[in-house]
């Protein structure tokens, strides 16, 4: 997202002009594919269906930055016969820091305004992390987090590009001062040309490789991402030695920015990247940048070196910065998943606005009035910006610990005891509990000690009660049945019953292989072969309940509906074995699905609750794989609790003062806990007498 600091003369259109990297300090037609970068992210983040390819244009920012850094350096060590590793890193932090410190530091001010409350810790990490140039490597890390699935994007995310070039520049400017250290062998171009290209293959390699294994995470470290700006150092230390004629650098140029175009057109949200994909817009950007400088009128030297086109490269860098806030910021205040047209306009509209006055204010006074060029300056700067920042965080993650503080009241806080009374939400002058920014941690303590990860294939379990019960029962399936724990925890110390939870996220439990990622999920295959192991061996229970996800899918399946009858089968071949040897299968109905971040609704809208509740339509719109296993099966048995949770066709999102979701589809545990005496009058309905 960034380049060093640049001339603002103007450049006149020889007829005939050197090639890319020759010693023109200014590049005009590589300050509008600035523009280009830029105009593809803003386009993607306003309207996906636009450009659903559009995030490649970080790539192409990716490519710009190393060429020019890569040029700088380039230059140093010819002119000096050194590279200044302090003047490298003021230069950075001239460029960088100052417009990023005013982002950063406005948007954690705003989000104490206009974010829902549930999201300020989060905001607080990642404004953290986004000073600390580390943001990427936070997105990698909650990118496998299955708890974070429904997190929101916050107003900083966008941060994580930035935080790989900082990173990738704490590598690559080692080499050029090795190498202008070297001897009259290591000294040569064709030294740190191997060096270069050496990374880049490396890196694309391995972003290969991790981006077919695990995208998610691909997809923000910076080993997957360097070998483009590597690229585009590549062709900085490449191109002094190539002299292309001008019909191929006219060729080259509309190349690149064809290639550039077909991916921001064809690629989308589903296309492993960055990976092999990422060569196209990578490619692209090389092609356009080593086109350089061409008199033909219809060059893309013509179209990106005109003064519409500078104008958006000038602008790029602060309008990457304020874009993405802007549009956070404005779906909050609409409500909305997605801003409809006349919002998205206004929001292109105040971006654009923003990054001219942050450009005319910040970052044109840094480079004239020659500001930070100390290194005392520059490192005094770096300090003040991150703890200013970091206060701000500070304040945030405080708001929201002072937010969490509700105690539980069993007076108040009835939960499904209020259903059938003249106010089934509560009193509305009784605090929630648990809290909306409590919500997301009011879990069972299976999520702490024995919830498995989706990549563990190895059993684990919690198990609860007596070694000498005379009833053992199960609960097996993914975070829908782990969420039944509180509520069957309480009937087993009740009935005297030694408890076994068995919870893996995702999988439910059948020998039908499930889809995850779009990929065949079969560690949860593996986990349930395991499991019916144990079951049958070690546990032998008398009961076994089970339960998961409506919204599990059949890897096989074309349909959801085709693969809930895939799961129920896969679930009946393990039912039946169990039945055999004598144990009661209970099957419970899944829970209603709300609408996405329920507690950030609540929030939002906690004077009329009526904006958070669903149809019980909707709630329960996919079949139950479960209640079609059951209906093959004779011998198990169905609990449905769907009254404890929604009024006639209704679905609640506040029952009895207690916030029912922690998010869109599971209860908090406080829920499950008051649930057990209906859970336990429901049993007593199915179970065969003591």
């Amino acid at each position: 997202m960034s380049a060093e600091t640049r001339s603002a003369s103007t450049v006149s259109t020889p007829a005939a002009a050197p090639p890319a990297g020759s010693e023109r300090r200014f590049l005009p037609e590589v300050q509008g594919l600035r523009a280009v970068a830029v105009g593809l992210v803003l386009v993607y983040h306003l309207d996906h269906d636009l450009l659903p390819g559009g995030y490649v244009g970080v790539d192409v920012f990716f490519v710009i930055s190393g060429f020019l850094i890569t040029s700088l350096l380039l230059r140093e060590a010819r002119t000096e016969g050194r590279v200044s590793l302090g003047r490298f890193y003021i230069r950075r932090i001239r460029r960088i820091l100052p417009a990023a410190s005013v982002v950063l530091a406005t948007t954690g001010l705003a989000a104490f305004w206009l974010l829902p409350e549930p999201r300020l810790a989060e905001t607080a990490e990642e404004l953290a992390a986004s000073a600390l140039y580390v943001e990427n490597l936070f997105l990698a890390d909650k990118s496998v987090d299955y708890l974070a699935a429904e997190s929101a994007a916050s107003p900083v995310q966008h941060f994580w590009s930035l935080a790989v070039e900082e990173q990738f520049y704490l590598l690559w400017p080692l080499l050029f001062v090795a190498w202008a250290a070297g001897g009259p062998l290591w000294g040569r171009r064709r030294a740190i040309l191997a060096v270069t290209a050496g990374v880049f293959a490396v890196s694309l390699g391995f972003s290969a490789v991790l981006t077919a294994s695990d995208a998610q995470s691909a997809y923000f470290l910076p080993q997957t991402r360097m070998w483009e700006l590597a690229a585009g150092g590549v062709l900085a230390v490449a191109a002094a030695r190539i002299s292309w004629p001008a019909a191929a650098r006219w060729v080259l140029g509309w190349a690149g920015l064809a290639a550039i175009g077909y991916a921001a057109l064809n690629y989308n949200d589903q296309t492993p990247f960055p990976g092999l994909a990422a060569l196209v817009p990578v490619a692209g950007a090389v092609a356009v940048i080593a086109a350089g400088q061409n008199g033909e009128r219809w060059s893309t030297y013509a179209l990106l070196a005109g003064r519409p086109a500078r104008f958006g490269g000038d602008l790029s860098y602060s309008l990457y910065l304020w874009h993405w806030p802007v549009i956070v910021f404005a779906l909050v205040m609409t409500g909305s998943s997605e801003l409809e047209p006349l919002y998205a306009g206004l929001a292109a509209v105040v971006s654009v606005l923003l990054a001219w006055a942050t450009k005319v204010a910040v970052e044109d006074p840094v480079r004239r009035w020659g500001l930070l060029r100390s290194g005392r300056h520059a490192a005094a700067f770096a300090v003040a910006a991150a703890v200013v920042v970091g206060l701000i965080g500070a304040g945030q993650a405080a708001r929201y610990t002072w937010l969490q503080n509700a105690e539980f009241d069993p007076v108040q806080h009835v939960g499904p005891a209020a259903l059938g009374t003249s106010e089934p939400a509560g009193s509305g002058d009784a605090p929630l509990y648990p809290s909306p920014v409590a919500a997301g941690d009011d879990l069972p303590d299976v999520w702490a000690r024995c919830q498995a990860d989706p990549g563990a294939v190895k059993l684990q379990s919690c198990v609860y009660g007596p070694d000498d019960a005379d009833t053992t029962v199960a609960l097996v399936g993914d975070s829908h049945a782990a969420q039944w724990a509180p509520a069957l925890r309480r009937i087993a110390e009740e009935r005297d019953w030694r408890l076994h939870v068995y919870a893996k996220s995702s999988c439910s439990f059948t020998l039908t292989t499930l889809g995850r990622d779009g990929k065949a999920y079969s560690e949860c295959t593996e986990w349930n072969e395991a499991l019916f192991d144990e079951l049958t061996g070690e546990v032998e229970p008398d009961i076994l309940f089970t339960t998961s996800s409506a919204n599990n899918e059949a890897a096989s399946a074309a349909t959801q509906s085709e693969g809930a009858v895939d799961i129920a089968a896969g679930m009946n071949r393990l039912w039946g074995p169990l039945e055999d040897a004598g144990t009661d299968v209970v099957a419970i109905r899944d829970t209603p699905r709300m609408a996405t971040r329920l507690p950030e609704c609540v929030a939002l809208h906690s004077e009329d609750l009526s904006k958070c509740e669903r149809s019980a339509e909707d709630a329960f719109s996919n079949e139950d794989p479960q209640l079609l296993a059951a209906e093959n099966d004779a011998d198990a048995d169905v609990v449905d609790l769907t009254d404890e949770f929604c009024i006639g066709d209704t679905c609640l999102p506040v029952i009895g003062n207690v916030l029912v979701y922690r998010d869109s589809n599971h209860i908090t545990a406080t829920y499950s806990e008051l649930l057990a005496p209906k859970l336990s009058q429901a049993l007593d309905g199915v179970l065969p007498a003591p």
